[in-house]
Protein backbone atom coordinates (compact mmCIF):
# COMPACT_ATOMS: atom_id res chain seq x y z
CA UNK A 1 0.00 0.00 0.00
CA UNK A 2 1.36 3.37 -1.11
CA UNK A 3 0.70 6.57 1.08
CA UNK A 4 -1.72 8.86 -0.71
CA UNK A 5 -1.78 12.29 -0.84
CA UNK A 6 -5.25 12.79 0.91
CA UNK A 7 -3.96 10.64 3.86
CA UNK A 8 -0.86 13.03 3.96
CA UNK A 9 -2.96 15.96 3.71
CA UNK A 10 -5.28 14.26 6.55
CA UNK A 11 -1.47 13.80 8.48
CA UNK A 12 -0.51 17.16 7.87
CA UNK A 13 -3.66 19.37 9.28
CA UNK A 14 -4.05 17.05 12.34
CA UNK A 15 -0.23 18.01 13.46
CA UNK A 16 -1.05 21.67 12.54
CA UNK A 17 -3.79 21.47 14.39
CA UNK A 18 -1.96 20.68 17.90
CA UNK A 19 0.63 22.63 16.85
CA UNK A 20 -1.88 25.80 17.08
CA UNK A 21 -3.09 24.23 20.10
CA UNK A 22 0.05 24.52 21.76
CA UNK A 23 1.28 27.56 20.02
CA UNK A 24 4.27 26.24 18.32
CA UNK A 25 4.62 26.86 15.04
CA UNK A 26 6.88 24.07 13.20
CA UNK A 27 7.90 22.62 9.90
CA UNK A 28 6.11 19.89 8.79
CA UNK A 29 7.73 17.34 6.36
CA UNK A 30 6.15 14.20 4.85
CA UNK A 31 7.77 11.82 2.92
CA UNK A 32 6.91 8.49 1.28
CA UNK A 33 8.23 4.89 1.69
CA UNK A 34 11.47 6.37 -0.33
CA UNK A 35 12.41 9.17 1.26
CA UNK A 36 10.69 11.09 -1.48
CA UNK A 37 9.39 14.24 -0.28
CA UNK A 38 5.17 14.46 -0.86
CA UNK A 39 3.95 17.61 1.38
CA UNK A 40 5.40 20.07 3.54
CA UNK A 41 4.57 23.35 5.36
CA UNK A 42 6.17 26.17 7.44
CA UNK A 43 3.93 27.61 9.96
CA UNK A 44 6.18 30.50 11.35
CA UNK A 45 7.41 31.85 7.86
CA UNK A 46 9.30 33.75 7.24
CA UNK A 47 11.51 32.84 10.05
CA UNK A 48 12.53 29.81 11.03
CA UNK A 49 14.33 28.68 7.54
CA UNK A 50 16.65 25.85 9.00
CA UNK A 51 13.65 23.84 10.75
CA UNK A 52 12.48 22.85 7.19
CA UNK A 53 15.54 20.83 6.55
CA UNK A 54 15.89 19.79 9.41
CA UNK A 55 11.85 17.94 9.37
CA UNK A 56 12.65 17.11 6.07
CA UNK A 57 15.75 14.98 7.58
CA UNK A 58 13.78 13.50 10.54
CA UNK A 59 11.22 12.02 8.31
CA UNK A 60 13.62 10.49 6.15
CA UNK A 61 15.45 9.23 9.07
CA UNK A 62 12.59 7.58 10.57
CA UNK A 63 11.73 5.94 7.18
CA UNK A 64 14.95 4.24 6.59
CA UNK A 65 15.39 2.45 10.22
CA UNK A 66 11.80 2.23 10.43
CA UNK A 67 11.30 3.59 13.63
CA UNK A 68 11.40 6.94 16.07
CA UNK A 69 14.52 9.62 15.52
CA UNK A 70 14.33 9.34 19.31
CA UNK A 71 14.97 5.29 19.32
CA UNK A 72 17.79 6.41 16.65
CA UNK A 73 19.16 8.94 18.60
CA UNK A 74 19.53 6.64 21.85
CA UNK A 75 21.28 4.35 20.00
CA UNK A 76 23.48 5.67 17.78
CA UNK A 77 24.80 8.11 20.63
CA UNK A 78 26.85 5.30 21.29
CA UNK A 79 28.63 4.46 17.92
CA UNK A 80 31.67 6.68 16.91
CA UNK A 81 30.99 8.65 13.61
CA UNK A 82 27.90 7.18 13.01
CA UNK A 83 25.60 10.68 12.54
CA UNK A 84 28.21 12.12 10.72
CA UNK A 85 28.72 9.31 8.25
CA UNK A 86 25.04 8.71 7.81
CA UNK A 87 24.80 12.21 7.30
CA UNK A 88 27.43 12.28 4.53
CA UNK A 89 25.75 8.82 2.60
CA UNK A 90 22.23 10.32 2.89
CA UNK A 91 22.87 13.97 1.42
CA UNK A 92 22.54 15.57 4.59
CA UNK A 93 18.62 13.81 5.24
CA UNK A 94 19.60 12.00 8.50
CA UNK A 95 19.46 13.53 11.81
CA UNK A 96 19.62 12.06 15.55
CA UNK A 97 16.43 14.23 17.31
CA UNK A 98 12.99 13.25 18.12
CA UNK A 99 10.17 14.95 16.52
CA UNK A 100 10.35 12.23 13.24
CA UNK A 101 8.49 8.72 13.15
CA UNK A 102 7.44 6.17 10.49
CA UNK A 103 3.71 6.65 9.09
CA UNK A 104 2.46 2.43 9.07
CA UNK A 105 -0.77 1.58 7.25
CA UNK A 106 -2.28 -2.25 7.67
CA UNK A 107 1.61 -2.94 9.56
CA UNK A 108 3.74 -1.71 6.60
CA UNK A 109 5.33 1.43 6.61
CA UNK A 110 4.41 3.36 3.76
CA UNK A 111 6.63 7.35 4.50
CA UNK A 112 7.69 8.98 7.81
CA UNK A 113 6.76 12.46 9.12
CA UNK A 114 8.97 15.05 10.76
CA UNK A 115 8.69 17.92 12.69
CA UNK A 116 10.80 20.83 13.47
CA UNK A 117 11.02 23.90 15.73
CA UNK A 118 8.95 23.16 18.59
CA UNK A 119 9.28 26.61 21.60
CA UNK A 120 9.70 23.05 24.05
CA UNK A 121 11.57 20.16 24.85
CA UNK A 122 9.20 17.37 23.43
CA UNK A 123 6.84 19.39 21.25
CA UNK A 124 8.41 18.33 17.89
CA UNK A 125 7.84 14.53 18.73
CA UNK A 126 3.83 15.16 20.28
CA UNK A 127 2.86 17.12 17.35
CA UNK A 128 4.00 14.24 15.21
CA UNK A 129 2.92 11.44 17.17
CA UNK A 130 -0.62 13.76 17.05
CA UNK A 131 -0.20 13.64 13.38
CA UNK A 132 -0.33 9.94 13.08
CA UNK A 133 -3.50 10.04 15.69
CA UNK A 134 -5.25 10.96 12.53
CA UNK A 135 -4.89 7.27 10.57
CA UNK A 136 -6.00 5.39 13.80
CA UNK A 137 -9.45 7.37 13.34
CA UNK A 138 -9.96 7.14 9.84
CA UNK A 139 -9.01 3.26 10.14
CA UNK A 140 -12.41 1.33 9.79
CA UNK A 141 -13.25 -1.19 12.47
CA UNK A 142 -12.62 -4.65 12.43
CA UNK A 143 -15.55 -6.45 12.36
CA UNK A 144 -15.52 -9.59 14.87
CA UNK A 145 -15.45 -13.07 12.78
CA UNK A 146 -16.72 -16.40 14.06
CA UNK A 147 -14.67 -19.01 15.32
CA UNK A 148 -13.66 -21.14 12.93
CA UNK A 149 -12.42 -25.08 13.71
CA UNK A 150 -8.53 -25.64 13.15
CA UNK A 151 -7.41 -27.40 10.04
CA UNK A 152 -7.47 -31.16 12.30
CA UNK A 153 -10.61 -30.38 13.58
CA UNK A 154 -11.64 -29.53 9.65
CA UNK A 155 -10.09 -33.19 8.71
CA UNK A 156 -10.80 -35.61 11.27
CA UNK A 157 -14.73 -34.25 10.50
CA UNK A 158 -14.53 -34.43 6.63
CA UNK A 159 -13.01 -37.99 7.03
CA UNK A 160 -15.07 -40.99 5.67
CA UNK A 161 -14.44 -42.68 8.63
CA UNK A 162 -16.10 -39.81 10.48
CA UNK A 163 -19.66 -40.41 8.35
CA UNK A 164 -22.99 -42.08 10.25
CA UNK A 165 -22.73 -45.88 9.82
CA UNK A 166 -25.82 -47.39 8.64
CA UNK A 167 -28.83 -48.73 10.68
CA UNK A 168 -29.49 -52.48 10.28
CA UNK A 169 -31.94 -54.53 12.28
CA UNK A 170 -30.87 -56.84 15.16
CA UNK A 171 -30.33 -60.21 14.30
CA UNK A 172 -30.95 -63.32 17.32
CA UNK A 173 -27.35 -64.88 17.87
CA UNK A 174 -27.20 -68.61 16.18
CA UNK A 175 -26.23 -71.14 18.20
CA UNK A 176 -22.71 -72.77 16.94
CA UNK A 177 -22.60 -75.68 15.20
CA UNK A 178 -22.73 -79.08 16.65
CA UNK A 179 -21.58 -82.59 15.89
CA UNK A 180 -24.12 -84.95 13.95
CA UNK A 181 -23.95 -87.66 16.36
CA UNK A 182 -23.58 -86.16 19.86
CA UNK A 183 -26.73 -83.79 20.57
CA UNK A 184 -26.10 -80.77 22.67
CA UNK A 185 -27.29 -81.37 26.85
CA UNK A 186 -29.11 -78.33 27.65
CA UNK A 187 -27.60 -76.87 31.34
CA UNK A 188 -28.13 -74.20 33.76
CA UNK A 189 -25.59 -71.23 33.81
CA UNK A 190 -22.11 -72.09 33.80
CA UNK A 191 -19.90 -71.24 36.07
CA UNK A 192 -16.73 -69.31 36.01
CA UNK A 193 -14.32 -72.02 36.03
CA UNK A 194 -15.99 -73.47 33.14
CA UNK A 195 -15.27 -77.40 34.74
CA UNK A 196 -16.47 -77.11 37.90
CA UNK A 197 -19.11 -79.88 38.31
CA UNK A 198 -22.71 -78.35 38.38
CA UNK A 199 -24.63 -78.24 41.87
CA UNK A 200 -27.99 -80.59 42.71
CA UNK A 201 -30.31 -78.19 41.69
CA UNK A 202 -29.04 -77.54 37.92
CA UNK A 203 -29.19 -81.47 37.55
CA UNK A 204 -32.39 -81.33 38.16
CA UNK A 205 -33.21 -78.62 35.66
CA UNK A 206 -31.09 -79.95 33.92
CA UNK A 207 -33.29 -83.46 33.45
CA UNK A 208 -36.28 -81.28 33.67
CA UNK A 209 -35.44 -79.54 30.41
CA UNK A 210 -33.98 -83.17 28.68
CA UNK A 211 -37.54 -84.16 29.71
CA UNK A 212 -39.28 -81.70 26.78
CA UNK A 213 -39.94 -78.70 28.16
CA UNK A 214 -38.83 -75.00 27.10
CA UNK A 215 -35.47 -74.45 28.07
CA UNK A 216 -34.63 -71.28 30.99
CA UNK A 217 -33.90 -68.17 29.87
CA UNK A 218 -30.58 -68.39 31.08
CA UNK A 219 -29.76 -71.93 28.99
CA UNK A 220 -26.20 -72.32 26.97
CA UNK A 221 -24.85 -74.69 24.55
CA UNK A 222 -21.64 -76.31 25.82
CA UNK A 223 -18.95 -77.55 23.26
CA UNK A 224 -18.26 -81.35 22.59
CA UNK A 225 -15.36 -81.34 25.04
CA UNK A 226 -17.34 -80.03 28.11
CA UNK A 227 -20.45 -82.08 26.92
CA UNK A 228 -19.25 -85.07 28.07
CA UNK A 229 -17.84 -84.18 31.39
CA UNK A 230 -21.21 -82.47 31.77
CA UNK A 231 -23.23 -86.09 31.12
CA UNK A 232 -20.62 -88.05 33.38
CA UNK A 233 -21.85 -86.10 36.36
CA UNK A 234 -25.71 -86.20 35.00
CA UNK A 235 -25.33 -90.56 34.56
CA UNK A 236 -24.18 -90.35 38.17
CA UNK A 237 -26.72 -88.21 39.51
CA UNK A 238 -29.43 -90.37 38.03
CA UNK A 239 -27.74 -93.55 39.29
CA UNK A 240 -27.78 -91.65 43.10
CA UNK A 241 -31.90 -90.67 42.33
CA UNK A 242 -32.17 -95.01 41.43
CA UNK A 243 -30.84 -96.18 43.93
CA UNK A 244 -33.05 -94.10 46.58
CA UNK A 245 -35.93 -95.04 44.98
CA UNK A 246 -35.01 -98.92 44.98
CA UNK A 247 -34.77 -98.49 48.87
CA UNK A 248 -37.55 -96.74 49.34
CA UNK A 249 -39.55 -99.87 47.77
CA UNK A 250 -37.60 -101.97 50.00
Amino acid sequence: MNLSIDIARKILETSKQRARELRSPVSIAIVDAGGHLVLFERMMSPYGWATGNISIAKACTAVMFNQSTDAVAQWGAGIPGFASSMAEMSHGKFIMAAGGWPIRIGGATVGGIGVSGGNAPGRDDEIARAGLGALEAAAPPILAQPAQLQPMQQQQHSGPYMQPAPSYPLMSPMPPAQAPNNPPALVGPVTPGGNQPPSSAQSQNSSVTGSGQNSPVGTQYLVPGEQQEENFYSDQTQLRSNENHSGGQQ
